[in-house]
Protein backbone atom coordinates (compact mmCIF):
# COMPACT_ATOMS: atom_id res chain seq x y z
CA UNK A 1 0.00 0.00 0.00
CA UNK A 2 1.25 3.33 -0.96
CA UNK A 3 0.35 6.05 1.53
CA UNK A 4 1.12 9.76 1.51
CA UNK A 5 1.01 12.06 4.63
CA UNK A 6 0.28 15.58 4.69
CA UNK A 7 2.12 17.78 6.90
CA UNK A 8 0.09 21.23 7.58
CA UNK A 9 0.68 24.41 9.53
CA UNK A 10 -3.19 25.74 9.82
CA UNK A 11 -4.32 28.71 11.24
CA UNK A 12 -7.98 30.39 12.51
CA UNK A 13 -9.37 30.50 9.01
CA UNK A 14 -11.23 27.50 8.12
CA UNK A 15 -11.35 28.65 4.37
CA UNK A 16 -7.52 29.71 3.98
CA UNK A 17 -6.37 26.08 5.36
CA UNK A 18 -8.89 24.10 3.11
CA UNK A 19 -7.17 25.91 0.21
CA UNK A 20 -3.89 24.49 1.75
CA UNK A 21 -5.28 21.06 2.26
CA UNK A 22 -6.67 20.41 -1.06
CA UNK A 23 -3.64 20.88 -3.06
CA UNK A 24 -1.51 18.70 -0.89
CA UNK A 25 -3.91 15.75 -1.30
CA UNK A 26 -4.17 16.33 -5.21
CA UNK A 27 -0.33 15.83 -4.99
CA UNK A 28 -0.30 12.48 -2.84
CA UNK A 29 -2.42 11.16 -5.00
CA UNK A 30 -0.61 12.44 -8.34
CA UNK A 31 2.32 11.09 -6.76
CA UNK A 32 0.24 7.38 -6.58
CA UNK A 33 -1.22 7.78 -3.09
CA UNK A 34 -4.19 4.79 -2.48
CA UNK A 35 -4.53 6.07 1.57
CA UNK A 36 -3.10 9.59 1.79
CA UNK A 37 -3.89 11.27 5.66
CA UNK A 38 -4.49 14.91 7.00
CA UNK A 39 -3.25 15.87 10.80
CA UNK A 40 -5.47 16.52 13.94
CA UNK A 41 -7.51 19.73 13.48
CA UNK A 42 -7.34 20.03 9.73
CA UNK A 43 -9.88 22.44 9.65
CA UNK A 44 -8.83 25.14 12.34
CA UNK A 45 -6.25 25.66 15.52
CA UNK A 46 -6.84 28.81 17.43
CA UNK A 47 -6.85 29.12 21.06
CA UNK A 48 -10.27 31.52 20.85
CA UNK A 49 -13.53 29.74 22.08
CA UNK A 50 -15.77 32.25 20.81
CA UNK A 51 -13.57 32.71 17.59
CA UNK A 52 -14.19 28.89 17.01
CA UNK A 53 -18.34 29.29 18.11
CA UNK A 54 -18.40 31.46 15.07
CA UNK A 55 -16.65 29.41 12.45
CA UNK A 56 -17.35 25.80 13.23
CA UNK A 57 -20.15 24.23 12.25
CA UNK A 58 -21.85 20.65 12.54
CA UNK A 59 -21.27 17.48 10.41
CA UNK A 60 -23.72 17.87 8.62
CA UNK A 61 -23.14 21.30 7.55
CA UNK A 62 -18.76 21.41 7.76
CA UNK A 63 -17.86 22.73 4.64
CA UNK A 64 -14.31 21.25 4.75
CA UNK A 65 -15.92 17.68 5.56
CA UNK A 66 -18.25 18.09 2.31
CA UNK A 67 -15.15 19.34 0.13
CA UNK A 68 -12.53 16.91 1.01
CA UNK A 69 -15.20 14.30 0.16
CA UNK A 70 -15.29 15.45 -2.75
CA UNK A 71 -11.41 15.00 -3.16
CA UNK A 72 -11.93 11.24 -2.40
CA UNK A 73 -14.04 10.80 -4.65
CA UNK A 74 -12.66 12.93 -7.48
CA UNK A 75 -9.06 11.34 -6.76
CA UNK A 76 -10.33 7.40 -5.79
CA UNK A 77 -8.34 7.42 -2.54
CA UNK A 78 -9.09 6.48 0.86
CA UNK A 79 -8.99 9.22 2.74
CA UNK A 80 -8.41 9.90 6.47
CA UNK A 81 -8.96 13.27 7.30
CA UNK A 82 -7.08 13.12 10.96
CA UNK A 83 -9.63 15.33 12.69
CA UNK A 84 -12.00 18.14 12.51
CA UNK A 85 -13.24 20.38 14.93
CA UNK A 86 -16.92 20.10 14.97
CA UNK A 87 -20.08 21.76 16.72
CA UNK A 88 -21.93 18.26 18.57
CA UNK A 89 -24.70 17.46 16.74
CA UNK A 90 -26.88 17.94 19.95
CA UNK A 91 -26.18 21.40 20.45
CA UNK A 92 -23.72 21.29 23.75
CA UNK A 93 -21.50 23.55 24.89
CA UNK A 94 -18.57 21.78 24.26
CA UNK A 95 -17.23 20.88 20.53
CA UNK A 96 -16.01 17.46 19.00
CA UNK A 97 -12.74 16.47 18.02
CA UNK A 98 -13.60 13.88 15.24
CA UNK A 99 -11.65 11.57 12.86
CA UNK A 100 -13.31 10.73 9.67
CA UNK A 101 -11.95 7.79 7.39
CA UNK A 102 -13.55 8.69 4.02
CA UNK A 103 -13.98 6.06 1.13
CA UNK A 104 -12.80 6.16 -2.29
CA UNK A 105 -16.84 6.99 -3.02
CA UNK A 106 -16.38 9.79 -0.99
CA UNK A 107 -18.39 7.84 1.67
CA UNK A 108 -17.93 8.65 5.43
CA UNK A 109 -17.20 5.00 6.46
CA UNK A 110 -16.05 5.29 9.57
CA UNK A 111 -15.89 8.33 12.17
CA UNK A 112 -13.78 8.37 15.52
CA UNK A 113 -14.42 11.03 18.44
CA UNK A 114 -10.85 12.08 20.42
CA UNK A 115 -11.00 9.69 23.91
CA UNK A 116 -8.51 11.59 25.90
CA UNK A 117 -8.78 15.34 26.72
CA UNK A 118 -5.21 17.06 26.83
CA UNK A 119 -5.13 18.61 30.29
CA UNK A 120 -1.79 19.35 31.26
CA UNK A 121 0.24 21.33 32.66
CA UNK A 122 3.58 21.35 30.68
CA UNK A 123 5.10 24.63 32.65
CA UNK A 124 4.57 27.59 34.73
CA UNK A 125 3.87 29.26 30.67
CA UNK A 126 2.33 26.41 28.56
CA UNK A 127 -0.98 24.67 29.83
CA UNK A 128 -3.76 23.58 28.00
CA UNK A 129 -7.31 22.17 29.17
CA UNK A 130 -8.89 20.45 25.96
CA UNK A 131 -11.80 19.45 28.16
CA UNK A 132 -12.77 22.99 28.50
CA UNK A 133 -13.57 23.50 25.04
CA UNK A 134 -14.56 19.60 23.80
CA UNK A 135 -16.11 16.57 24.71
CA UNK A 136 -14.35 13.61 24.79
CA UNK A 137 -15.08 10.36 22.81
CA UNK A 138 -16.08 7.08 24.53
CA UNK A 139 -15.69 4.49 21.77
CA UNK A 140 -12.78 2.97 19.96
CA UNK A 141 -13.26 2.27 15.95
CA UNK A 142 -11.76 -0.15 13.72
CA UNK A 143 -12.20 0.77 10.06
CA UNK A 144 -11.07 -0.65 6.75
CA UNK A 145 -8.95 0.94 4.06
CA UNK A 146 -9.56 -1.62 1.09
CA UNK A 147 -9.37 -4.79 3.01
CA UNK A 148 -6.64 -3.71 6.12
CA UNK A 149 -7.71 -3.21 9.18
CA UNK A 150 -6.93 0.31 10.12
CA UNK A 151 -7.39 1.54 14.03
CA UNK A 152 -8.35 5.47 14.75
CA UNK A 153 -6.92 7.58 17.22
CA UNK A 154 -5.78 10.97 17.89
CA UNK A 155 -2.91 12.70 19.58
CA UNK A 156 -2.97 12.30 23.37
CA UNK A 157 -4.74 9.22 22.87
CA UNK A 158 -0.99 7.91 22.07
CA UNK A 159 -0.32 8.28 25.66
CA UNK A 160 -2.79 5.15 26.42
CA UNK A 161 -1.52 2.16 25.31
CA UNK A 162 -4.18 0.02 26.30
CA UNK A 163 -6.55 1.73 23.67
CA UNK A 164 -3.53 0.36 21.13
CA UNK A 165 -3.58 -3.13 22.29
CA UNK A 166 -7.41 -3.30 21.99
CA UNK A 167 -7.27 -1.94 18.39
CA UNK A 168 -4.45 -4.40 17.59
CA UNK A 169 -6.06 -7.47 19.70
CA UNK A 170 -9.41 -6.46 17.27
CA UNK A 171 -7.01 -6.71 14.05
CA UNK A 172 -5.44 -3.53 12.81
CA UNK A 173 -2.86 -3.79 11.03
CA UNK A 174 -2.35 0.14 11.02
CA UNK A 175 -2.70 2.43 13.96
CA UNK A 176 -3.65 6.40 12.56
CA UNK A 177 -2.22 9.06 15.13
CA UNK A 178 -2.92 12.00 13.39
CA UNK A 179 -1.81 15.43 15.80
CA UNK A 180 -0.38 18.70 16.56
CA UNK A 181 1.54 17.74 19.64
CA UNK A 182 3.08 20.31 21.58
CA UNK A 183 7.35 21.39 20.61
CA UNK A 184 7.82 20.50 24.32
CA UNK A 185 6.56 17.31 24.70
CA UNK A 186 6.90 16.45 20.85
CA UNK A 187 11.11 16.92 21.45
CA UNK A 188 10.86 14.57 24.49
CA UNK A 189 8.18 11.83 23.39
CA UNK A 190 6.42 11.57 20.27
CA UNK A 191 9.05 9.74 18.13
CA UNK A 192 9.62 7.75 21.51
CA UNK A 193 6.10 7.04 21.78
CA UNK A 194 5.24 6.26 18.31
CA UNK A 195 8.18 3.85 18.17
CA UNK A 196 6.62 1.98 21.22
CA UNK A 197 2.49 1.58 20.29
CA UNK A 198 4.61 0.21 16.97
CA UNK A 199 6.39 -2.70 18.72
CA UNK A 200 3.63 -3.35 21.41
CA UNK A 201 1.45 -4.15 18.47
CA UNK A 202 2.63 -5.06 15.57
CA UNK A 203 0.98 -2.82 13.42
CA UNK A 204 2.33 0.07 11.09
CA UNK A 205 2.06 3.71 12.90
CA UNK A 206 0.83 6.70 10.73
CA UNK A 207 1.08 9.78 12.24
CA UNK A 208 0.68 13.06 10.48
CA UNK A 209 1.44 15.90 12.24
CA UNK A 210 0.91 20.14 12.28
CA UNK A 211 3.94 22.05 12.10
CA UNK A 212 5.09 25.24 13.09
CA UNK A 213 3.44 28.69 14.42
CA UNK A 214 -0.23 28.39 13.88
CA UNK A 215 -0.97 32.02 12.83
CA UNK A 216 -4.49 33.14 15.22
CA UNK A 217 -5.34 37.17 14.01
CA UNK A 218 -8.95 36.40 14.96
CA UNK A 219 -7.39 36.15 18.78
CA UNK A 220 -5.02 38.85 19.25
CA UNK A 221 -4.67 38.79 22.78
CA UNK A 222 -3.30 35.25 23.17
CA UNK A 223 -0.80 33.32 22.25
CA UNK A 224 -0.17 31.52 19.16
CA UNK A 225 0.29 27.96 19.62
CA UNK A 226 2.54 25.73 17.77
CA UNK A 227 3.39 22.15 16.95
CA UNK A 228 6.46 19.99 16.56
CA UNK A 229 5.90 18.80 12.99
CA UNK A 230 7.72 15.57 11.96
CA UNK A 231 5.32 13.32 10.38
CA UNK A 232 6.37 9.59 10.93
CA UNK A 233 5.43 6.55 9.83
CA UNK A 234 7.02 3.58 11.84
CA UNK A 235 7.13 -0.12 11.19
CA UNK A 236 5.44 -3.28 13.04
CA UNK A 237 9.32 -3.39 13.99
CA UNK A 238 9.84 -0.29 15.51
CA UNK A 239 11.47 1.23 11.94
CA UNK A 240 11.40 4.57 11.18
CA UNK A 241 10.18 4.66 7.79
CA UNK A 242 9.34 8.55 7.44
CA UNK A 243 10.57 11.44 9.16
CA UNK A 244 8.50 14.61 7.38
CA UNK A 245 10.51 17.30 9.35
CA UNK A 246 9.13 20.72 10.13
CA UNK A 247 7.42 22.16 6.66
CA UNK A 248 4.41 21.82 5.68
CA UNK A 249 4.46 19.21 2.53
CA UNK A 250 3.65 15.58 1.38
CA UNK A 251 5.59 12.44 1.87
CA UNK A 252 4.72 9.13 0.49
CA UNK A 253 5.89 5.73 1.73
CA UNK A 254 4.97 2.05 0.61
CA UNK A 255 4.05 -0.38 3.04
CA UNK A 256 4.73 -3.91 3.36
CA UNK A 257 1.74 -5.12 4.48
CA UNK A 258 3.11 -8.40 5.42
CA UNK A 259 5.82 -7.09 7.67
CA UNK A 260 2.67 -7.40 9.86
CA UNK A 261 2.28 -10.88 10.47
CA UNK A 262 6.56 -11.46 10.46
CA UNK A 263 6.47 -9.21 13.50
CA UNK A 264 3.77 -11.02 15.16
CA UNK A 265 5.09 -14.17 14.35
CA UNK A 266 8.15 -13.53 16.13
CA UNK A 267 7.00 -11.53 18.98
CA UNK A 268 3.49 -13.12 19.61
CA UNK A 269 2.81 -11.28 22.65
CA UNK A 270 -0.60 -10.01 21.45
CA UNK A 271 -1.45 -13.82 22.07
CA UNK A 272 0.08 -13.75 25.70
CA UNK A 273 -1.73 -11.40 28.01
CA UNK A 274 -2.87 -12.90 31.29
CA UNK A 275 -5.09 -12.18 34.22
CA UNK A 276 -3.05 -10.95 37.41
CA UNK A 277 -4.62 -8.99 40.93
CA UNK A 278 -3.79 -6.12 41.27
CA UNK A 279 -1.44 -4.47 43.89
CA UNK A 280 -2.60 -4.58 47.68
CA UNK A 281 -2.97 -0.94 48.73
CA UNK A 282 -0.79 0.10 51.69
Amino acid sequence: MTVGLLQLNVGDDPLANLGQTIPLIRQAAGKGARFVLTPEATNVLSPDRKWQAKVLHTQDSDPTLAALRVEARTAGIWLLIGSLALKADDGGDRFVNRSFLIGPDGGIIASYDKLHMFDVTISDTEQYRESAAYRPGDRAVLARVAHVPVGMTICYDLRFPYLYRTLAQSGAQILTVPSAFSPTTGQAHWEPLLRARAIENGCFVLAPAQCGTHAAPHSPNRQPRQSHGHSLVVDPWGKVLLDAGISPGVSMVHLDLGAVDRARSRIPSLTHDRAFTGPKTR
